[in-house]
């Protein structure tokens, strides 16, 4: 086959643009920091690193969803923290009004005065808020647990008679009873609420009870024995609470390695090795620069060169 001098050049500017091409995708790789930057360029690499990112923002939605579980439960750990001092303050009342030698009746008012301002606190408690969230209230996070204006709690389910028979069957839960679950992994719901809306109303009705009797003939024991069992209820349900607390904690240290894992996986998938990319982008130019001069030589020279 005749090799003309036509061929020559066509064949050396094929090369020379591809060498260019070629210095310019290892620059743009420089310049990104990534190994493609169009799907056109590795489409494996592309769907694997959307596949990565997927899961890297999936982990992130997760983190957050932890962050409101750890609010919905510090914020309630913190409120029944408030009735057990409530109950304690109650408790102290009681005794004193059970010493009827000592007290007075102006003693006794100021008694009920103060019991009708633990009452006052201990339905503010109830109505405890995260953001515009009652804590309190079950799946009826738009209502307070203790209606003011109604001046009332709501109606709760009973699985008992009036004269403590089981009842069946028992009556469904009201949605002031319903738990309230918040996704933090994959199939995973951590309980964030607490159901104390009957323990608030008992100890409702039990300082309103001591106040309207606080007479010399009031059991004053039995009443104090009453505080004394809300007082462990209260503490059963933070116990419960911190249960959830710590597994609110491995769920996040177990979301933290998931996140980890998916950087790492997607950072090796598209991250360039620089030291690779340099010394591949130096070849490239000392290979175009020999093309460049080898070109030169080979190419024959033209009739306008003879006419300088």
């Amino acid at each position: 086959m005749r090799v003309t001098q036509s061929m020559l050049s066509n064949n050396m500017l094929r090369n020379l643009s591809s060498s260019y091409n070629k210095m310019g995708k290892l620059q743009e790789q420089l310049n990104t920091g990534k190994k493609v930057t169009r799907p056109s360029d590795d489409p494996v690499v592309v769907m694997k690193s959307l596949g990565y990112g997927m899961q890297v923002d999936k982990v992130a939605t997760y983190q957050k969803n932890l962050g409101e579980v750890n609010n919905w439960l510090d914020s309630s750990d913190d409120a029944l923290d408030g009735v057990g001092q409530v109950l304690h303050r109650a408790k102290e009342l009681a005794t004193n009004a059970a010493n009827t030698g000592a007290m007075t009746p102006e003693d006794r008012e100021k008694i009920k005065i103060e019991l009708d301002q633990l009452r006052s606190q201990l339905q503010d408690l109830a109505n405890t808020k995260v953001g515009d969230k009652y804590i309190f209230s079950g799946t009826m996070t738009d209502k307070p647990l203790y209606n003011k204006e109604g001046n009332g709690y709501p109606e709760l389910s009973t699985d008992t008679n009036d004269d403590g028979s089981p009842l069946v069957p028992p009556n469904p839960k009201t949605g002031f009873e319903n738990n309230v679950e918040i996704e933090v992994f994959d199939g995973v719901s951590l309980r964030v609420n607490t159901d104390a809306g009957k323990m608030f109303k008992d100890i409702d009705d039990l300082f309103n009870k001591i106040k309207e009797n606080m007479n010399d003939d009031f059991d004053f024991g039995g009443a104090i024995k009453s505080i004394e069992g809300h007082l462990d209820s209260v503490l059963t349900a933070r116990a419960d609470i911190g249960a959830r607390s710590n597994r609110a904690e491995l769920m996040d240290n177990r979301l933290q390695m998931q996140e980890g894992a998916a950087k790492k996986q997607r950072s090796e998938n598209e991250d360039i090795d620089y030291e690779v990319v340099i010394t591949e982008l130096i070849t490239s130019e000392s290979i175009h620069r020999a093309a460049l001069s080898v070109g030169a030589r080979i190419i024959q020279p033209s009739l306008v060169d003879f006419l300088r």
